[in-house]
């Protein structure tokens, strides 16, 4: 006679998130992130417009954002791994991963579309994933909310110069899809 399997208990994860999952993750949005406009973007383009005073320097930003997804993993990792009925934890999991797509999809809509008010948009867009995100964490382990806690430092600041970019600088590809600005 065939016995049912048994499922896992409500309280664990289904599996726990290793090391290489997050290695996964990590390769998975960089590789998509660079393929339009190479490591680091277009420096280029980015030093052509008119920015705020607080702008960082365009080598800055790919070690920070390494530096950010590493910790941002991390988070993921320690949230992931708690138990499974553990409120908030399907709903972090899931702002985590559209936190991932729009870092993914940074540098397809700045660089290679050429578009400071679409890269704007994609900024302020994690910020306010970043924020949810930060809320649900800080309920459920303290050290993960403060990884987040530091892309939230950086996208602050992020999304004032790009906010500030695309107000003050022509935007190519809206330009040539609906006229001038």
């Amino acid at each position: 006679m065939n016995q049912p399997l048994e499922a896992a208990p409500a309280s664990r994860p289904a599996f726990k998130f290793a090391w290489w999952h997050a290695a996964m993750v990590f390769f998975a949005a960089n590789l998509v992130s660079i393929l339009p406009a190479g490591f680091n973007g277009d420096e280029a383009f980015y030093n052509t417009f008119t920015r705020p005073a607080v702008a960082p320097p365009d080598w800055l930003f790919a070690p920070m954002w390494l530096f950010l997804n590493i910790t941002s993993l991390i988070a993921l990792g320690i949230v992931f791994n708690v138990p499974r009925d553990t409120p908030g934890r399907r709903a972090f999991i899931a702002l985590e991963g559209i936190g991932w797509v729009l870092f993914a999809a940074f540098n397809t809509l700045y660089f290679w579309m050429k578009s400071p008010v679409l890269g704007a948009t994609d900024t302020v867009l994690g910020l306010v994933v970043g924020v949810l995100s930060l809320g649900i964490a800080w309920r459920i382990n303290r050290r993960a909310a403060a990884l987040i806690g530091l892309r939230i430092a950086w996208l602050l600041l992020a999304s004032y110069v790009s906010v500030y970019v695309a107000l003050n600088n022509a935007d190519p590809f809206l330009s040539a899809m609906f006229g001038s600005r």
